[in-house]
């Protein structure tokens, strides 16, 4: 197996299921609709919705960096605002989320092995940090959605 068919399989599992860790991506928001979504359970922390879309900017910004484009340079960059809150358009959130993972995971699947230890963007870092780092902050982000949902049913 080549090492960006192991990344891809760690990358699916921590979006899908099947961590070794606890509930991925998908499984924290599978009973988040939009109301929780866009709630603040916990002052002064991001909302749920807020998180899913950085999610989203962070995967727009690595497959930018695979096509060679200086992308998420800005904080702003990594924070997206939330559309007006409704049904649709949660869904619609959750299900770019969904394609933009399906896009990044083939990505690196097609990305070349030996191409791994070489930086994306000039004076960023190499492909593989970027690869391992989008598995590592999904983690991060599916623990605090987590506990956002669990923060509104105490």
């Amino acid at each position: 197996m080549s090492e960006t068919a192991r990344i891809v399989d760690q990358a699916l599992k921590m979006f899908e299921g099947g961590a070794w860790h606890g509930p991925s991506v998908l499984e924290v928001l599978a009973d988040v609709n939009a109301e929780v979504a866009a709630s603040y359970p916990i002052p002064g922390v991001h909302s749920i919705w807020e998180l899913v879309l950085h999610l989203i900017a962070t995967q727009d910004a690595i497959l930018r960096r695979i096509r060679g484009e200086a992308a998420g340079l800005k904080t702003e960059d990594f924070w997206l605002p939330v559309p007006p809150v409704s049904e649709v358009a949660w869904a619609e959130t959750v299900e770019r989320l969904k394609r933009q993972e399906t896009e990044l995971r083939q990505a690196i699947g097609d990305f070349p092995d030996e191409r791994l230890d070489a930086v994306l963007v000039a004076g960023g870092s190499s492909a593989y940090n970027n690869f391992h780092g989008h598995i590592q902050h999904n983690a991060y982000h599916a623990a605090q959605i987590g506990l956002l949902e669990k923060a509104q049913r105490i």
